[in-house]
């Protein structure tokens, strides 16, 4: 690999912290001396600077610029994160929600300046109870894991109020994601898995097993997090309600079946939906998110507020429970009504795409990654037989014996340009590669992406380990002691000391 003087790669341009680029007088701002002041600091006045760094305007701008070109997200290419749904966010979305009568209203206007935002909530809130045939829906939750939260919650106000309060266990199968059981524990809960069969699904038996009058509910992940459908969730939710327990199902996968089926119709008491995930908005790095939370009519009553409700007087906020004559509700999740930036950019999704073109997203969707599964299942390993749903899901059996990890695999990705897909998870499969094409990627595209994989896979069966090892080649950074770095991260730049002539 050629080195230069520079550090810089053609336009790829080496860059510093931008502590290290401090000069001293510099700024790109000048402001007036202020006034003097008797300050009340009571003597803690700061003796020394602030330690910010000193740079001229075009300093910054080029620092900024260099480090967004160094990033990868959606709008720079393919991003096949399994479970994650990194799929395009249409811009007709970002416009809406940028619209001065969205953009610039405040949760503590009075309600009747800001019934355009009252009205857009309830019509996202009916579009959801409609796409999922539930009766009620709690908006407030902030993300997924809020949203799971929010069901647990409801459950257990529900089996409080019919005095079942010796109901202390949630059945969590093996394929679930994380925060599941995090939820469940969060709750109070104890949490006991359920193994998965040979098939990839919840093993039937083992919950019949472990079902007893102490389970307060099943959370389930419906298509799984190996991206199989869970073709006994009917039977499983007969006798889950059979044990005097309730079916909690985790949405994350949504994407997969909108416009297709209605979970009320499986025997779902509720499911948060990941907002950002199934209706399209920038995600990833900790937000935005939004995971509305659809109930049944046994957990409607308990839906915390606020809540949205339409009168003859028009669109109007319920935010104390003796004002909720409908319910019980367990009080409040979150400040103020919700993600509000998140439902402009759903609800403008939900009516560009209508009914049909939700339904044919997710099929697009199942579609893509049944091409993968097909055009990739003869070089890698398919940890399950049959067609998937809305991702594929490989492990590392087909890289035995060649001395590559699916870790070495993943960074020699990086150099064909290609963000790697989701590795090591599900953590049920050894060295797992999931790969979620989503519906917005065309053929061309995923025939690139297929390309490259054989090619490396065929390259890692021809015993070039070495070519593995030493990738990334052709990144900013190559690789770092990733167990150190978690372990002992550096959270904090210091200046290397000053450099002093001998005496």
């Amino acid at each position: 690999m050629a080195e230069t003087v520079s550090g810089n790669r053609g336009l790829l341009i080496e860059e510093k912290l931008i502590f290290e680029q401090d000069s001293p007088g510099h700024t790109g701002v000048d402001l007036p001396e202020p006034e003097a002041v008797n300050d009340r600091l009571g003597g803690l006045r700061r003796q020394g600077p602030i330690g910010l760094p000193g740079l001229s305007e075009p300093q910054v701008i080029r620092h900024y610029t260099r480090l967004s070109q160094k990033n990868y997200g959606i709008d720079s290419g393919f991003y096949p994160l399994g479970s994650c749904t990194m799929k395009h966010n249409p811009r007709l979305n970002e416009r809406m929600a940028r619209l001065p009568g969205f953009a610039d209203i405040h949760p503590f206007q009075p309600q009747s300046t800001v019934q355009g935002g009252l009205e857009l909530i309830h019509s996202l809130a009916e579009w959801l109870k409609a796409l999922t045939g539930m009766p009620a829906v709690a908006m407030t939750p902030a993300a997924g894991a809020h949203g799971e939260l929010c069901g647990l919650m409801t459950i257990r106000a529900a089996h409080e109020d019919k005095g079942e309060t010796q109901r202390s266990r949630v059945l969590v199968p093996e394929s679930a994601h994380g925060t599941n059981p995090a939820t469940a524990a969060a709750c109070g809960y104890s949490v006991e898995s359920i193994p998965a069969n040979d098939r990839g699904r919840v093993d039937l038996a083992a919950l019949k097993a472990k079902l007893g009058p102490d389970v307060a509910a099943i959370m389930l992940t419906n298509p799984n997090t190996c991206g199989l459908f869970e073709n006994e969730i009917i039977e499983i939710a007969e006798v889950v309600h059979q044990a005097g327990a309730y079916f909690y199902c985790d949405g994350a996968n949504f994407n997969a079946i909108v416009g297709r089926l209605r979970i009320a119709d499986l025997g779902i008491d509720c499911m948060h939906i990941n907002l950002h995930k199934t209706f399209s908005t920038p995600h990833g790095g900790g937000g935005p998110g939004a995971g509305p939370t659809v109930l049944s009519e046994a957990l409607a009553p308990y839906a915390p507020l606020p809540v949205v409700v339409q009168d003859e007087d028009g669109f109007r906020l319920i935010e104390h429970a003796h004002d909720w004559q409908d319910g019980k509700p367990l009080g409040r999740l979150k400040g103020y009504h919700g993600q509000f930036g998140v439902f402009v950019r759903a609800l403008s999704y939900i009516l560009s795409m209508g009914a049909d073109g939700l339904a044919q997203a997710s099929g697009d969707a199942v579609l893509n990654a049944n091409y993968l599964l097909a055009r990739l299942g003869d070089v890698l390993t398919p940890s399950f037989d049959g067609p998937c749903m809305h991702e594929a899901l490989f492990d590392d059996r087909f890289l035995k014996d060649t001395g590559v990890t699916t870790l070495d695999f993943a960074k020699a990705l990086i150099d064909e340009g290609v963000h790697p897909m989701t590795m090591y998870f599900p953590l049920v499969v050894h060295g797992a590669l999931l790969m979620e094409p989503t519906e917005t990627e065309s053929k061309a595209t995923l025939d690139g992406f297929i390309a490259v994989v054989r090619a490396l896979a065929e390259r890692a069966k021809a015993g070039d380990a070495e070519y593995f090892k030493q990738a990334p080649r052709l990144t900013p950074r190559r690789r770092l002691d990733e167990t150190k770095a978690a372990r002992s991260p550096v959270l904090r730049w210091t200046p290397p000391p000053e450099d002093k002539a001998a005496e």
